[in-house]
């Protein structure tokens, strides 16, 4: 039987939802130990609002029904008062979990996230914090350190392995008031000590020549130890346009070129996140927003190399709303900003709930009103 979904919903309906909790988005997505899942998504009045917050839902049965944790954050970091987007958790024991999110400086509240000037973005810094409680209480920030390395974002899924290795994903770019060139990257901060110290930054993605930005990275762990599969959302600067999803494996260990191991897939879209099944099939859920809209799953059999169409799931058909002004082709860079603010759906989330299922989470919704989706989904085959 091929993969079919079994049943859908609501994480977080924003219907009625005051202004302050209207538009959520940048889903994240964690299965714990104890079986409990733990969405986590950036709640405010619009995307990269200047007061917006992480909110955490928590659902006991696979999805059905979600409750509403709160957004227990603080938005200000040294006194400075900030934002944040969304939280990636991972669990070091069940008493204890750490949260990762990316902090924005809104000290001047003028600013935007990005500037039309330098492309450059806003200044950052990525943070974690931590709960003995399952999520109820959460301790003050801590500083993650990215030496050398600005214009930094979180990019998705914090990667954890059976030794208690963990990486925190995020990208690279510029800050706001520089006026050097771009010079985009994605990131692994490694730690080996639970969380408590990150003192190795891995090389995901770059290209040699920076002519393709490899945008917001989504990345599995694999089979062994140190192991990751990763999607990305790939733009070709001087082409002017999205290319094809690109997707690579590789180790925590391994600091060859990058890019040699950056591949083309047959996938149109932008972020895409992957997921190992158990038996060795590889999932990948992608946000296409290129006419049809949509929220698709997947499925390679062969390690990533192919990714047959025949097989693909459509989850979410999306008519999209909000008022955009670049399509696939011939794309200004400073306007694509503006439409990322814009899109109304997107972000993939996926995990494993075993007996051939996973969860899937994606954002969706009207312009000022955006809800997190659920669908579970049967994948044997």
């Amino acid at each position: 039987m091929p993969m079919h979904i079994e049943e859908q919903g609501l994480v977080f309906d924003a219907t009625n939802r005051p202004a302050n909790e209207s538009v959520n988005c940048f889903t994240c997505l964690r299965r714990f130990s104890s079986g409990a899942l733990i969405a986590s998504f950036q709640s405010g009045a619009q995307k990269h609002d200047l007061k917006s917050t992480t909110r955490l839902c928590r659902s006991d049965d696979d999805g059905r029904p979600w409750t509403d944790l709160g957004a227990p954050f603080e938005t200000s970091f040294g006194g400075v008062p900030g934002s944040i987007a969304g939280g990636e958790i991972v669990e070091h024991a069940p008493d204890r979990w750490q949260m990762f999110t990316t902090w924005f400086d809104r000290s001047d509240p003028e600013r935007p996230l990005f500037d039309p000037v330098t492309q450059g973005v806003l200044h950052a810094k990525q943070l974690y914090c931590w709960s003995t409680d399952e999520g109820k209480t959460w301790s003050g920030w801590t500083e993650l350190p990215t030496p050398g390395l600005t214009g930094t974002a979180i990019c998705g899924t914090a990667l954890q392995w059976s030794d208690g290795t963990i990486g925190y994903a995020f990208e690279s770019y510029k800050e706001f008031d520089d006026p050097n060139p771009g010079r985009h990257a994605a990131w692994l901060a490694i730690s080996t000590d639970k969380g408590e110290t990150f003192p190795h930054i891995h090389l995901v993605a770059q290209h040699p020549e920076h002519k393709l930005f490899y945008w917001d990275q989504r990345l599995c762990p694999g089979k062994n130890i140190g192991d990751y599969y990763g999607a990305f959302w790939t733009h070709d600067l001087e082409q002017q346009q999205d290319l094809n999803v690109h997707f690579r494996k590789g180790n925590i260990n391994d600091n060859s070129r990058p890019h040699e191991h950056t591949k083309a897939t047959n996938i149109t879209g932008q972020i895409a996140a992957p997921l190992l099944l158990d038996d060795g099939r590889l999932l990948l859920f992608v946000v296409d927003r290129i006419k049809p809209r949509t929220m698709s799953l997947w499925v390679s059999h062969d390690d990533g190399k192919t990714w047959p169409a025949s097989e693909r799931l459509v989850v979410h058909n999306h008519d999209e709303q909000g008022r955009l002004s670049q399509g696939d082709a011939n794309v200004d860079f400073n306007e694509y900003w503006d439409d990322m603010a814009k899109w109304t759906f997107g972000h993939p989330a996926i995990v494993d709930l075993g007996n051939n299922t996973v969860l899937v989470l994606w954002y969706a919704g009207i312009p000022g009103k955006l809800s997190i989706h659920w669908a579970r989904v049967n994948v044997a085959g």
